[in-house]
């Protein structure tokens, strides 16, 4: 599993993702997309992102390759119409807000900034090699700061009427508040890790005895690691890129 930046940075881009592939030689890549995005990883001939320019010149390079997505089917879609976008960044900006006006408690104050910070300090991390952000330390880190996210900010937004007075329109017509959104937006995080870590294994099962690249944005490297281990059964073996 290798942990992405998803746009090209000087520390990372896609010829040093090629060459990580070009070691591994793996028969199959996964891509944290749907079957949309999948088309579009086809037919894209433009984009920068690392994952599709990488895998598109090692697809050149070795035809014989497969490529398939792994993420919540429709998860863009599927978040506006259940209003999740735009209210979880909303609802993040209107906490950035109360905070630089100093409207926040000392307890929000502090649930606020542990977000900030751990940010930040991710950040940093993947301002380094690849290698950096591929480890168990910053998994560690970067399930702290999802938490200080989802289980943390969510408590500001359940506790603060601003957030149950402040609504966005989904595209049915319905109202949602930015609580609620936000709220929905948190249980999706789990949901979503979830089914990708289900999709991948089941694709490991339908192709045995295949070497597996799993691309994912960093963030979520922690819980698909944490899921497949309770899905694994000694099966397969799950390695760094490095190892």
């Amino acid at each position: 599993m290798i942990g992405n930046i998803h746009d090209s940075v000087p520390n990372y881009h896609p010829a040093i993702l090629f060459g990580i592939l070009e070691k591994i030689k793996p028969d199959i890549t996964l891509h944290e997309v749907d079957s949309k995005g999948m088309k579009e990883y086809e037919t894209n001939n433009t984009s920068k992102e690392n994952e599709i320019t990488a895998t598109n010149l090692y697809l050149k390079k070795h035809p014989g390759t497969l490529r398939f997505p792994f993420d919540f089917e429709g998860r863009n879609q599927y978040r506006k119409d259940k209003g999740m976008v735009p209210t979880d960044n909303l609802s993040v900006k209107l906490i950035d807000s109360l905070y630089k006006a100093k409207q926040l408690s000392s307890a929000e104050t502090k649930l606020y900034e542990n977000f900030l910070n751990t940010t930040k300090e991710l950040m940093k991390i993947a301002e380094l090699s690849p290698e950096n952000f591929n480890n168990k330390t910053t998994d560690k880190i970067s399930e702290k700061r999802q938490n200080a996210q989802y289980s943390g900010l969510i408590k500001i937004t359940d506790q603060r009427p601003e957030f149950a007075n402040r609504y966005v329109t989904k595209p049915n017509g319905e109202k949602i508040s930015y609580r609620d959104g936000f709220k929905l937006m948190s249980g999706f995080w789990d949901l979503r890790n979830q089914t990708m870590a289900k999709n991948i294994y089941h694709i490991a099962e339908k192709y045995p005895h295949k070497k597996i690249v799993v691309l994912t944005g960093f963030l979520h490297r922690y819980y698909l690691l944490k899921e497949l281990h309770k899905l694994n059964n000694k099966k397969y073996v799950i390695k760094e890129f490095y190892d």
